[in-house]
């Protein structure tokens, strides 16, 4: 969320900065900024009037102790009382129109993002070369049915399209990628695992920016009221809301693993074969708290230790840097990672890394001091995908499959998952 106090101070700004994402949003700031100084001249008047109410009533007992008549003043005390209720409401009804307003104004792009949608996407470096392979390339959905390790047909019967089932070495498979990703965000790269909850409040949705904005594409429990999460991210950066940390604090890092639930409701017919566009799937997330100074480069260092991953699996990447109106509604800047899949001869994004700035922190209210003299500011949260599991799955089956239909693993994940390949079940 951002700073109403930074768009009454530089309005001209914040509506040039929202442009690059949305030509409307200038308007719906102007909308903010007027409720917001009615809101405050109802304020100047609330205060004024009751200052003349409280003199009022001082002098009626004045009256009333020298036995004379204080029904006129009285009425007029009743008068102001009624007139300062009346701006009360007026300040309510603008304050939540503000804040109702505001947790859907997305955040303002960093100055290294370029201007326009997803064609001013920039590719800023890619890593490997596809393998020359002597036979044609099958599709990861094709690999998993034969190998009897994907059944789609039975995930569809029991929950829909869009929710596979693993089988024997594919949930191995799946398994043991968990396990690989966490070992090594955990051992190598300094962070704490946590197991969280995978149901959640609307207090939590809404600190990480899922909602409002975001109530269709997501699944609800309506009896409980809660939401269950589209990522780990969402459980993970509420852990510290409504807390004040200390510099001693920062950073924190956590990874956690947890399935993840989206109906991806704006995707209908996009990209719906096999693993690529799924409503249930597993992720291992990275999660960073740090100070404002420290945010850039700890972007830089979060989307490496994802790389770091696609590198030992052997995938052939390439990281993106993503245009200002391809932005997620909370992102200052953001790198997607996407691994070629050569069986269906497409990109497919495995990682977002993303620096938020303090626009999470601030509606989450986590904060931290420096010292002890200091006024609390908002931390600094980031968060990133180290990795999402169906895509990098599709991506191994298809990279690594060979001409006798088996599928070769890559050397880090022999240990993971007991074996050197993927065969079909005799």
């Amino acid at each position: 969320m951002l700073d109403i106090r930074w768009l009454r101070a530089e309005p001209d700004l914040v509506k040039e900065l929202l442009a690059k994402r949305d030509a409307s949003l200038p308007g719906a700031i102007d909308e903010i900024l007027a409720r917001d100084e009615a809101r405050r001249e109802a304020i100047g008047e609330v205060n004024e009037l009751k200052a003349r109410r409280n003199a009022a009533s001082k002098k009626v007992g004045e009256l009333k102790r020298a036995g004379e008549d204080a029904s006129e003043i009285i009425e007029e005390t009743r008068a102001l009382g009624d007139k300062v209720a009346e701006l009360d409401s007026i300040v309510r009804e603008a304050e939540e129109f503000i804040r109702r307003n505001l947790l859907v104004i997305p955040n303002v792009p960093n100055e290294r993002v370029p201007i326009g949608g997803e064609a001013k996407n920039e590719v800023l470096s890619l890593w490997g070369e596809p393998a020359a392979r002597s036979f044609e390339l099958k599709p990861h959905w094709s690999v998993g049915e034969e190998l009897g390790i994907l059944d789609l047909q039975r995930g569809a019967k029991v929950s829909g399209s869009g929710f596979p089932v693993l089988v024997g070495q594919g949930a191995r498979l799946q398994r043991g990628l968990i396990n690989f990703f966490l070992d090594v965000h955990t051992t190598e790269h300094g962070y704490t695992e946590v197991r969280v909850p995978y149901l959640v409040t609307p207090d939590s949705m809404v600190g990480t920016g899922q909602l409002p904005k975001f109530a269709d594409e997501s699944y609800r429990s309506e009896r409980d009221d809660l939401w269950l999460v589209p990522t780990a991210e969402v459980p993970v950066t509420n852990l510290h809301r409504d807390e004040l940390l200390t510099a001693d604090d920062l950073p924190k890092r956590y990874t956690a693993y947890s399935p993840c639930f989206r109906r991806e409701a704006g995707a209908a017919g996009k990209d719906t074969r096999g693993l690529l566009r799924v409503h249930q799937f597993d992720k291992v997330e990275l999660v960073r708290f740090e100070t404002p100074d420290r945010s850039s480069e700890a972007l830089e260092e979060l989307t490496r230790e994802a790389e770091t991953i696609l590198e030992r699996l052997g995938l052939n990447y390439r990281r993106i840097l993503l245009a200002s109106e391809d932005l997620g509604q909370s992102a200052a800047m953001t790198y997607d990672l996407e691994v070629w899949a050569p069986g269906v001869e497409k990109w497919l994004e495995v990682s977002s890394c993303t620096t938020f700035t303090d626009y999470q922190a601030r509606r989450a209210s986590i904060r931290y001091k420096r010292t002890q003299a200091e006024k609390p500011q908002f931390v600094h949260t980031l968060n990133g995908s180290g990795l999402a599991l169906p895509r990098v799955i599709a991506a191994l089956l298809e990279t690594y499959q060979e001409s006798d239909g088996s599928v070769s693993l890559p050397t880090v994940l022999h240990p993971y998952v007991g074996s050197d390949r993927l065969t079909a079940s005799v």
